[in-house]
């Protein structure tokens, strides 16, 4: 999942969003990106990739449980979901 090059643009993403207040400036609605998370739009600009291929490398991280979306009016915020990253972590130590 990692090693292919959208697997780098997902890894891109994760490791973004592991200390996103240094990556994404407080947006025009005075969100904290630490707190609330980052939108799409925000990591598409962020990497210079379209907004739809951010969503969906958003969307795909998020059904895998590495982030979790939060819907605010109408716009989805995504940010880390650490416990479960540590998981994953511990099952690819262990040899899964």
């Amino acid at each position: 999942m990692m090693g292919t090059p959208s697997g780098r643009v997902r890894q891109t993403v994760l490791d973004r969003l592991k200390d996103p207040a240094a990556h994404f400036p407080s947006g025009r609605f005075h969100t904290d990106p630490a707190r609330t998370g980052v939108t799409a739009r925000a990591m598409a600009a962020k990497l210079g990739i379209p907004r739809r291929t951010a969503a969906a490398h958003l969307d795909l991280l998020a059904r895998l449980g590495l982030l979790r979306a939060r819907r605010l009016c109408w716009r989805t915020y995504y940010r880390r979901d650490e416990i479960r990253i540590a998981e994953v972590s511990r099952m690819f130590e262990k040899g899964w």
